[in-house]
């Protein structure tokens, strides 16, 4: 994959150049302490990730992903946690608080990997399909088909145009937006809470105003899903 980093500190732009250097399927063909040197550079050349700092000066790296209209993969690497809300609104593939260590930056660059090759797939016609059959779910990932129990779905996180979607025993990537696969599921049984979460009921543990816990997850509440997550929780409780 052909990636750019974008950070106005140089020694975090060498920590990521010396761990791309470490993985075969990452190219990095550009590294760039101006945001506005990135987008010019994001005008003219094809890239499908990109390592993006948010605290900038003149434009912060979430101001840069709106402005581009082709939006590679992005993954944040910040050293300032309040971001991750708003990363996840964005459709980041993945948050890195610095300082990171390379087995953190591995993981995210797989889960971009995994969504990489999930798009390749609907390219060549290995369209996914949602079906319910019998309280079970035939899912497509790409060249398997899983059928599993509603049930055992906890939750389904979104990123971009895939979700993960996280089972009592496994995770399952498949390529749909959130929307679409909120739409195949029971409407008595699901319900989203994020812009990128949609949870189980019959999975959570507790909840307050701003998270629910679920059995080894703890989710957010966005703020625009709020008002109706409480609501439905009273109504189940009456």
């Amino acid at each position: 994959m052909r990636c750019i980093a974008v950070d106005d500190e140089p020694r975090a732009l060498e920590i990521i150049d010396n761990f791309i250097s470490k993985i075969d399927f990452l190219d990095l063909v550009g590294k760039f302490r101006n945001p506005v040197d990135a987008i010019d550079f994001l005008l003219q050349n094809k890239i499908d990730l990109i390592f993006l700092d948010i605290n900038m000066p003149d434009i912060t790296g979430t101001e840069l992903v709106k402005i581009l209209n082709q939006k590679p993969m992005i993954i944040f690497t910040t050293a300032y946690s309040e971001y991750a809300i708003e990363s996840y609104e964005l459709d980041a593939i993945d948050y890195l608080l610095k300082p990171f260590e390379f087995d953190r930056f591995l993981k995210a660059v797989i889960k971009a990997k995994e969504a990489s090759k999930l798009s390749s797939g609907v390219e060549n016609n290995h369209i996914v399909y949602l079906n319910t059959i019998d309280n079970k779910i035939q899912l497509k990932s790409g060249s398997e088909t899983f059928q599993i129990k509603i049930d055992d779905i906890k939750y389904i996180e979104g990123l971009g145009n895939y979700v993960n979607v996280y089972l009592t025993k496994k995770k399952i990537a498949t390529y749909i937006s959130l929307k679409d696969f909120l739409e195949k599921l029971p409407k008595d049984g699901f319900t989203r809470i994020h812009k990128s979460y949609i949870i189980s009921i019959n999975h959570i543990k507790s909840f307050e105003n701003y998270q629910v816990k679920l059995d080894d997850k703890t989710i957010p509440i966005g703020k625009n899903y709020r008002k109706d997550f409480i609501e439905l929780m009273k109504k189940r409780t009456r």
